[in-house]
């Protein structure tokens, strides 16, 4: 691609490869094939950075849905992936991420492309954790077990008794587009290794690395049916998906209020869910801490991929006496994250994914005035060419605004001051949600109380945003159901049979 001018607000051209992907026909990956729509609905590609159509995704109808569920019923009632060995399926997984690698500079510039992230940061994040997810969970393919035990109520020796780790079935799974790549590996990896087959509906507004992560399926070489990738709108497609009879779990990610709509349709059929909801994080900071440091990690919890993160730290409370000073520091740095076009290396921070998203968060912005919230920072853009919303920080702000209490998906902090740890905790956890958390202090003594009172499923110290495959991830409270990534993610796509035979 063309380097642009330092301070360029023009999106650079599109690499050949980009181009190619760009001038796919609308169509759906059905069986490991190409089906178009027969509706010939479809859905435009918008680049948030120019706010142009740059190319179309199919909009699948319910035909099609139906068609590519019947597809993964088949590929897992047969056996063609659960039948395989383990060590088979293992070997694949690693050959789709091994794939993911290898095409890794056209996947982050389409990253760029559909969803506004810089390219630099899909190159050195989104990518390599994609291809990561996969390494990681296709290990557990050949270590799923179970257990023997004795009945209780038995005489030693007269039943021989286990427990089996089965495949739920077919998955459903309902991908967001703040992480488009990350989130559908993080999805189908657990799914796969437990021995599911999948339908795969990317977000509407970034399906274009679901789709290419198609074309690595083939060349994995996964049998038929056992990835599938739809397109479509979430009103239609999504709750096809969420209600198909033929579904055995639904997994999504995406806002609380979706959420609930997704867990009350899979509920008439009893389907197994797994839910990762919204997030209204806090970034408590002590006051023992090195201000300097602690400013860049507050701004980078907010404003990493403009703020359109689920465990974004956009709930500031600063002790007292370091407040002034630490959001002096986090309105410095955020120069640092001043947004420009996607593909610009110079711009650690694209626009907003949609006109929608834009509006959204600016009408926040102007809640929050409107109810007497000052603004430190930003509260603008800086250019109407994309989606653009400059990093914001808002002070003399209550518990019960807008812009306190709400998921703003945006680059907006609200910060806070506080006395003590009590007062803090009590202000961290009111709130509906409770996805992620960060405390910020030298005292290990104040981290570990810190993290046994906030109520968030993750918690960490010192830093923000560390997600690990290794490690469980999901909310309490309306932040979700269940846990996805290490052991459990893959628990979450098995049933538990007890085997009692008398002998």
């Amino acid at each position: 691609m063309n380097v642009m001018p330092k301070n360029s607000m023009v999106q650079p051209e599109y690499s050949s490869a980009a181009k190619k992907a760009l001038a796919r026909r609308p169509s759906l990956f059905i069986n490991n094939e190409w089906v178009e729509s027969k509706t010939g609905k479809t859905i435009d590609v918008i680049d948030p950075s120019t706010r142009k159509v740059v190319s179309q995704i199919a909009d699948a109808s319910n035909e099609e849905i139906d068609r590519a569920v019947a597809a993964a019923r088949q590929a897992f009632d047969d056996g063609r992936w659960t039948g395989l060995p383990p060590i088979a399926r293992e070997q694949m997984i690693h050959k789709l991420a091994d794939l993911i690698t290898e095409h890794a500079e056209e996947l982050a510039e389409l990253e760029a492309i559909d969803n506004g992230k810089n390219a630099g940061v899909a190159a050195g994040m989104d990518i390599p954790a994609s291809a990561g997810m996969l390494h990681y969970m296709a290990g557990w393919a050949t270590k799923i077990s179970g257990s023997q035990i004795d009945p209780m109520a038995a005489p030693s020796g007269a039943f021989h008794a286990y427990v089996r780790k089965e495949p739920v079935g077919v998955a459903a799974q309902i991908v967001p587009w703040n992480f488009p790549l990350i989130m559908a590996t993080g999805k189908i990896a657990p799914a796969l290794a437990a021995g599911c087959t999948i339908v795969l509906k990317p977000a509407e507004q970034t399906s274009l690395t679901a789709l290419r992560l198609a074309d690595f399926v083939v060349q994995a070489g996964f049998p038929p049916g056992v990835i599938n990738v739809v397109t479509g709108l979430g009103e239609t497609a999504g709750a096809r998906l969420s209600t198909h009879p033929d579904v055995d779990k639904v997994a999504f990610t995406g806002s609380t209020e979706v959420g609930k709509i997704i867990n009350r349709a899979a509920t008439d059929s009893l389907k197994r869910v797994t839910l990762e909801l919204g997030g209204k994080s806090p970034v408590v900071v002590m006051p023992d801490v090195d201000v300097e440091s602690v400013a860049a990690g507050a701004a980078g919890a907010i404003f990493f991929n403009a703020g359109q993160i689920c465990v974004a730290g956009s709930r500031l409370f600063a002790h007292k006496s370091v407040f002034d000073k630490v959001v002096e520091g986090v309105a410095k740095h955020a120069d640092d994250w001043a947004p420009g076009p996607s593909l610009c290396p110079e711009y650690r921070m694209g626009p907003l994914v949609s006109d929608e998203q834009q509006k959204r968060v600016m009408g926040f912005i102007e809640s929050g005035k409107k109810e007497g919230a000052s603004i430190v920072k930003g509260g603008d853009s800086p250019s109407d060419a994309g989606y653009f919303v400059n990093p914001t920080i808002l002070v003399d702000v209550n518990p019960n605004m807008k812009v306190v209490r709400e998921e703003i998906f945006g680059p907006v902090l609200v910060a806070q001051r506080f006395d003590d740890i009590d007062e803090v905790a009590k202000a961290a956890n009111d709130t509906l949600y409770g996805l992620g958390a960060s405390v910020w202090t030298k005292d290990l003594s104040t981290m570990h109380r810190l993290a046994s009172k906030i109520k968030s499923g993750s918690v960490w110290g010192n830093c923000h945003s560390m997600i690990d495959p290794a490690l469980p991830f999901g909310g309490y409270k309306q932040s979700g159901i269940g846990r996805e990534q290490s052991s459990t993610g893959v628990e979450a796509y098995m049933e538990t049979k007890s085997v009692i035979i008398a002998l």
